[in-house]
């Protein structure tokens, strides 16, 4: 059995910078089972308290002492959590002295600023790209298909969505999609709602063992979840691809942050945050 560490992620606002930094240094050691815990808003004395207790506790019935990523702002609290029986590694620690010494100024020390209300416009940036890829979802309507920064195509369950909304979310980026469904893959031209815009296409693919697993799910023994039918779709669809000069990728083993990235990469997105 691997051995077990105890992981604790502490903020003062969401966590998402604590565990987002955290995971990355502990996802490069496969050989130990680490047990995760999060807890946001530690923004209080008495809170930071009580963090400590959990952690001393977790160091009492375990061989080895916790692992604490932290990225708390103010220094007083963050100096109660270092008292805690875990090695403790503080962000704002690590870097912000010597950006300070860089940068030859002092920092302003506010909590919120990466993931708060602190920039509404870029707030307002990102709800508008949200708002745009859930009315431009599976090919509803064109009517503002000339307002996207991308129109993601592909078969049904090839990630179309789930893409679209994290470009939103993430980047502010507007991402439209259109499903081919079966009158498109049987045409020789592309598909009437997206052909104004081909130089906003950008093609999904997906393995066909893949795409047959999670239709599978969601219709099993149907001729839309069949391997053939699967493996028809996708190899027409990609020729489409191919006969259009559209770019593409496969989905089968991009993580969603990986795919976005490769998109953005490739089609010289925008990124509006």
């Amino acid at each position: 059995m691997k051995p077990v560490r105890h992981v604790f992620f502490i903020s003062d606002r969401t966590g998402i910078t604590a565990e987002s930094m955290g995971l990355a240094l502990i996802n490069q050691f496969d050989n130990i089972d680490f047990k995760r815990a999060t807890y946001p808003f530690v923004d209080t004395i008495t809170k930071a308290e009580e963090i400590v207790s959990l952690i001393n506790r977790s160091a009492t019935h375990s061989d080895v002492r916790p692992l604490v990523f932290s990225s708390i702002v103010d220094e007083n609290i963050r100096e109660l959590i270092k008292t805690s029986a875990g090695l403790h590694m503080s962000f704002y620690d690590a870097f912000i002295g010597e950006l300070e010494h860089e940068l030859g100024t002092k920092a302003n020390h506010s909590i919120g600023r990466t993931h708060g209300m602190h920039d509404t416009e870029k707030y307002d940036k990102r709800m508008d790209a949200i708002n745009f890829a859930l009315n431009n979802d599976d090919g509803i309507t064109d009517r503002e298909l000339q307002h996207a920064d991308v129109i993601l195509m592909g078969v049904s369950r090839s990630g179309k969505t789930p893409t679209c909304l994290y470009l939103a979310l993430q980047y502010g980026i507007r991402a439209a999609n259109y499903p081919l469904i079966p009158e498109d893959l049987e045409s020789s031209d592309l598909p009437r709602m997206v052909k104004p815009f081909k130089s906003k296409l950008y093609g999904l693919t997906i393995d066909a063992d893949r795409l047959h697993h999670i239709r599978s799910e969601r219709r099993p023994d149907s001729r839309y979840a069949s391997k053939d039918n699967c493996r028809h779709e996708i190899l027409t669809a990609e020729d489409m691809y191919r006969r259009f000069n559209i770019p593409f990728t496969n989905t089968t083993h991009k993580s969603i942050e990986e795919l976005a990235a490769s998109i953005i990469l490739a089609a010289k997105l925008h990124r509006r945050i």
